[in-house]
């Protein structure tokens, strides 16, 4: 009888670990923003999917480069563009990022912002721009999200 407790719990036991392994590997993936190890964007608090209330708070995330203000020509340094319901062609990334609500400049170097945008679905995109707004080729851009805003 004692052997058989002792088995069933080790059998339980195995079971949770098993359980908590895949949650911890499902939040992993979850969490990492690129595949690569290359210097990269991505937005920390918001994933694919999220409903969220407006407003609402966007928190930049950087690795592999440094934030500079806009106009500090430093290597490996630049300052986030947010784009908001909008997309960038390879041609455009060759000039600077346009300055309007979809295409938002945090040239002072902010790593966060609040967002008030209407209901519906909305999909928000990082780059790093250097210090003329133009996108660094060698940043990834944040993979593009979907949010839906109640």
């Amino acid at each position: 009888m004692k052997t058989l407790l002792i088995t069933a719990a080790l059998i339980g036991l195995a079971a949770c670990n098993t359980s908590l392994s895949a949650t911890t590997q499902n939040a992993d993936t979850r969490s990492r923003p690129h595949a690569n190890a290359g210097p990269a964007v991505y937005i920390v608090n918001l994933h694919d999917g999220d409903t969220v209330t407006a407003p609402f708070r966007v928190v930049f995330g950087l690795y592999g480069y440094g934030i500079a203000p806009a106009g500090v020509d430093k290597p490996k340094t630049g300052h986030h563009h947010l784009l908001i319901d909008t997309e960038l062609s390879a041609e455009e990334r060759a000039y600077a990022i346009p300055s309007d609500d979809q295409h938002r400049h945090f040239g002072k170097g902010q790593t966060e912002t609040v967002v008030d945008l209407p209901a519906g679905d909305h999909t928000l995109q990082l780059m790093l721009g250097n210090y003329q707004h133009i996108p660094l080729k060698d940043v990834a851009p944040s993979k593009p999200i979907t949010i839906h805003v109640k």
